[in-house]
């Protein structure tokens, strides 16, 4: 199969993509594209089993925002505000080391939403129904009340200043440092959001049950390259999943050790127990290293979406490969003559290798993806505004 990629198959920058999910809400949501994007029709997407399709709507429309992040961004208003943010993540932390994964974890699936803007954070009330009850949220987002308090504690010494949204980007990153990973400068200046949308998270999230192409359509529609995606994924080297997130792929799927599967099948049944939790990283659950890949190498990816950056069906990895592809800097986004012919093998796997023998490497890709993915169209200027709570508008 080879894929034509003309000057009207691909997003441009600030391009609007409308994107679907015609497997659970039949439904679509309205996102801007913060880079070029290949345009995927509905046949297509459809012959690799995604959820997501985009469609074309318009091109080149001018950018919302109206500042930029910045990390001194509060160093004249709350210069206290970062040292406040990490005084209360290790005190969280040292209460219950897995709320670091948890802190992470609410920040990308913030970000992944229409932006960086605390959306996540938002209650349900009378004008709509927030994104804390979508499927990929629901009885596994947590560590809000951590958030609460420590915007509690920011609101003391700056009234009305710092934003939830940013809270939360300092916070994942305080979090990665506290577990032995990398730190990065975090820019500031987000603004909180005045909507949430549980449709647009139940769209815009990636599920365990995403298969290669899934993953990468998923993290262009963001703005991602495909290596971003798959040193993002490593996040997945701290935190727990529920039975019901990883129960396909310990019964149903082929590439997976068998011995694996078998301890996991003992705690998790094929029904019942949906809540029973199981370490993302079974060698070091605790620790922010590059054992996440290490199990992948060896067929012992908890979720089937996390395995498939080693394996992936032939058809996948075409698709994967397409988008793989495109990221290379020596052919631009159409690769010089505007057709991309796709490999058979996957594209993740070499990665996936690389970060296994070599965890200098995937930390500082994973810190270069961490800042790309707190910038996915941030609130500044006036839009939005500062909650003084961050579970509702002011």
């Amino acid at each position: 199969m080879t894929f034509a990629l003309t000057s009207s198959g691909a997003l441009g920058i600030n391009s609007t993509a409308l994107i679907c999910n015609f497997k659970t809400t039949g439904s679509c949501i309205k996102m801007q594209l913060l880079e070029p994007f290949i345009f995927l029709s509905t046949t297509l997407m459809a012959a690799h089993k995604t959820t997501l399709c985009l469609v074309l709507l318009a091109a080149c429309l001018a950018a919302a925002t109206g500042g930029k992040l910045s990390p001194e961004y509060y160093s004249s208003t709350c210069p206290g505000a970062p040292a406040i943010v990490q005084a209360g993540v290790v005190a969280a932390l040292k209460n219950e080391t897995r709320m670091g994964a948890s802190l992470l974890r609410l920040h990308f699936h913030d970000c992944f939403v229409n932006g960086c803007d605390a959306s996540i954070l938002l209650d349900d009330n009378a004008t709509f129904v927030g994104e804390k009850t979508a499927s990929p949220n629901n009885k596994s987002i947590r560590g809000y009340e951590v958030i609460d308090k420590i915007k509690g504690q920011v609101e003391k010494e700056c009234p009305g200043v710092v934003s939830c949204a940013d809270i939360l980007a300092l916070a994942a990153r305080d979090s990665v440092v506290y577990l032995g990973g990398p730190s990065w400068e975090v820019s500031l200046g987000r603004r909180d959001s005045l909507n949430a949308s549980k449709e647009a998270a139940e769209v815009s999230l990636p599920e365990p049950t995403f298969n290669l192409s899934d993953l990468a359509v998923n993290f262009w529609a963001q703005g991602l390259s495909f290596r971003d995606m798959v040193a993002l994924s490593g996040a997945h080297t701290i935190g727990m999943a529920r039975c019901t997130t990883f129960r396909d792929h310990i019964y149903n799927d082929s590439d997976i050790e068998p011995s694996f599967a078998r301890s996991l099948q003992q705690f998790c049944p094929p029904r019942g127990h949906d809540d029973v939790l199981a370490p993302l990283d079974l060698r070091t659950p605790a620790q922010f290293d590059n054992s996440y890949y290490v199990n992948l190498v060896n067929y012992k990816g908890l979720l089937h979406s996390d395995q498939e950056l080693f394996h992936g069906d032939s058809a996948d990895r075409s698709l994967a490969r397409t988008l793989y592809e495109s990221d290379r800097p020596s052919g631009g986004f159409l690769n010089g003559g505007g057709t991309i012919k796709p490999f058979m093998d996957n594209p993740a796997a070499a990665i996936v290798r690389n970060y296994a023998d070599e965890p200098a490497v995937f930390l500082d890709d994973f810190a270069k993806g961490m800042i790309k993915m707190g910038e996915i169209k941030p609130l500044t200027g006036s839009a939005g505004e500062i909650r003084k709570f961050c579970g509702k508008v002011n």
